[in-house]
């Protein structure tokens, strides 16, 4: 069964895609031959990377899915004349910003992309390949690749109708992909959940002549329209078996294409994986997240298996960056792996997402193992708002990991999130009025209200939450035809809270985030620094150009601040800390005047400092 696999727009053009890349591995570790086919960089190419960037990182409207909608429902598409770009006007503003060069972002500029620019790229898909030559194409759609991915599988099917179309990944997890096969013609099966071993299963089946519906997580129309399929089976528990993706195609179409260039490859970050599920989530879902959808159980490769897939990666496609797409970092790691690859000082670079309450010895670990990268899962500087999250982390523990995260030069992606049930103004005043403190650690890429994303507790549990008027984000309805039930299809959903706060109590937190980024932004940066000696403190503060200075503290003082320097504490921990308690009182008026000039972060009970060493330590 000769199949390819194909990954279509909005993918990045930046890294390969790991699940054409473990999919091709499994299927020819089963004895299959499987090729795989990153379309998405043949677009890049056409539209030009750089607004192709644009398109791919965009948030809010379904635009990815709107450029390729009439060419993957034909007559039946729902928005020939362009009403979206007339609806979703201001969510869409950015785009004309960064395509301003070419007149792309516009609204004739995007309706140009979709009525010549898409049709190009079919075409130059469908003549030339040797599709004939093939009997499966299997599609991964995550991304807003859905559409774009029906679009070429219609076409083809058109050309090819022996061509055996199978559809997975995060869009068509669970509820989502039955409706889309339901409704969808040139869906033929889809697979549901983790594909490892349904996706070799399934290639086996139809070389056999066998109901690929048999095989678990399988689901097929019939004829009457009516569907087959088979429960998912449960998710693979040992990582170690699977085999190494394979990126070689990727590589060698990029630079056909002039995407990058032959050699050196090390500015690609080659995806790879280390865990699967969030052990956090398997006990304390958080509220908002729909990751993980129907696997969240968190499973992860032995240390030995991470350090020989990384030499293997790295021998193969002569690149040193890694990029895990673990949704969390597995805690063994912390002792295991990267003190190994500290050991080993091979050059690597990483990216991993994290929880928020690393500490400070821990970092120093990642840091020493090659991650230079951080996602930490960070959304609040609140933590009555985290509370709502269901984060299990305080506020204190976040603004303790932006400290030494930049102490031992970790680039943090972060952001404030908004729009929580049960919240208060004054959840929001209070970080607005402590962001001003903060600019000397690395501010939030962005802020904004959170999305409702299926799977998460939000929607799969309304009413515990307040939550109502929830419907498929509107620009669904001028993607997709209006026999598809998109209840069932759409991943985010608008809706309403019974005690929403007004937009208007955000906006002082939005503007202290933007001079946080402004000050963040200035040359030389914002600084805020000690150097110490037994019974002696100075503080230097250069967070504010008109005012920076030091600050000089002896005796029980110069104790109390750097009792805060290494981790959030209480007050009761402090007075144990130090050689001398000081008389009652003391230690709550310190904590006051240091908070008074800005020089530490109070949250609660709980009291974090906010100058660094001057000195690195790494």
């Amino acid at each position: 069964m000769r199949t390819v696999l194909v990954s279509m727009p909005f993918m990045s053009p930046d890294l390969p895609s790991i699940q054409l890349g473990l999919l091709k591995a499994i299927g020819e570790q089963q004895g299959f031959e499987v090729q795989t086919l990153h379309a998405n960089l043949d677009f890049a190419a056409r539209i030009g990377a750089g607004y192709y960037r644009t398109l791919a990182n965009s948030r809010g409207p379904l635009i990815g899915d709107w450029l390729f909608s009439v060419a993957a429902f034909g007559t039946e598409a729902p928005d020939p004349d362009g009403g979206l770009l007339d609806a979703c006007a201001v969510e869409l503003s950015h785009l004309a910003e960064h395509g301003a060069e070419h007149e792309s972002g516009s609204r004739d500029g995007l309706r140009r992309i979709r009525d010549h620019e898409v049709p190009a790229l079919l075409d130059a898909l469908v003549g030339g390949y040797p599709w004939h030559e093939v009997q499966v194409v299997g599609f991964t759609c995550t991304f807003q690749q859905t559409v774009a991915s029906v679009a070429l599988a219609r076409r083809l099917k058109q050309h090819y109708p022996q061509l055996v179309t199978v559809f997975g990944g995060a869009s068509f997890d669970g509820e989502m992909g039955r409706e889309l096969v339901r409704s969808v013609e040139c869906v033929d099966l889809s697979v549901s959940g983790e594909a490892d071993t349904a996706f070799p299963a399934l290639l086996g089946a139809l070389a056999a002549g066998t109901d690929p519906a048999a095989v678990p997580g399988v689901i097929r129309r019939q004829a009457d329209g009516q569907l087959v399929a088979t429960a998912p089976a449960p998710p693979r528990d040992s990582l170690d078996e699977l085999p190494v993706p394979d990126y070689h195609e990727y590589f060698e179409r990029a630079g056909q294409l002039g995407l990058l260039p032959a050699s050196p490859r090390d500015q690609v970050w080659l995806p790879f994986e280390s865990a699967r599920g969030c052990w956090w989530g398997e006990k304390h879902h958080c509220t908002f997240c729909g990751l993980n959808g129907t696997t969240m159980r968190f499973r992860a490769k032995s240390p030995p298996r991470v350090l020989a897939e990384l030499a293997e990666l790295a021998r193969r496609h002569r690149s040193f960056r890694f990029e895990a797409v673990d949704n969390i970092l597995d805690p063994r790691y912390l002792t295991e792996l990267f003190p190994a690859l500290a050991g080993q000082a091979a050059g690597y670079q990483f990216f991993y997402e994290v929880k928020a309450n690393l500490t400070r010895d821990q970092l120093r670990a990642l840091a020493q193992g090659g991650v230079t990268h951080l996602q930490p899962g960070l959304e609040s500087l609140s933590s009555q708002v985290l509370r709502l999250m269901d984060k299990g982390v305080r506020a204190a523990q976040n603004v303790n990991l932006l400290r030494w995260a930049r102490y031992y030069g970790l680039d943090v992606a972060w952001s404030v999130l908004w729009g929580f049930p049960g919240e208060t103004a004054d959840d929001y005043a209070g970080q607005a009025a402590a962001a001003p403190h903060l600019v000397h650690l690395q501010p939030p890429e962005g802020s904004g209200r959170i999305r409702l994303e299926r799977f998460s507790p939000l929607h799969a549990e309304p009413h515990r939450f307040g939550v109502k008027s929830c419907e498929p984000e509107r620009s669904y309805r001028y993607v997709y035809p209006e026999r598809l039930d998109l209840d069932r299809v759409a991943y985010f959903f608008d809706y309403g809270l019974d005690d929403a706060l007004p937009e208007s109590a955000y906006d002082p937190l939005r503007t202290a985030l933007g001079a946080w980024g402004e000050a963040w932004n200035r040359a030389p940066q914002p600084s805020l620094t000690y150097r110490s000696a037994p019974g002696f403190l100075q503080i230097y503060d250069n967070r504010y150009p008109e005012r920076s200075g030091a600050y000089t503290f002896e005796g029980s003082l110069s104790e109390i601040y750097l009792a805060c320097c290494d981790r959030p504490v209480t007050a009761a921990g402090l007075r144990n800390r130090l050689r001398r308690p000081p008389p009652d009182g003391f230690i709550e008026a310190a904590l006051a005047e240091f908070h008074r000039r800005g020089l530490v972060f109070r949250d609660e009970n709980l009291t974090v400092a906010l100058a660094l060493p001057a000195v690195s330590g790494r």
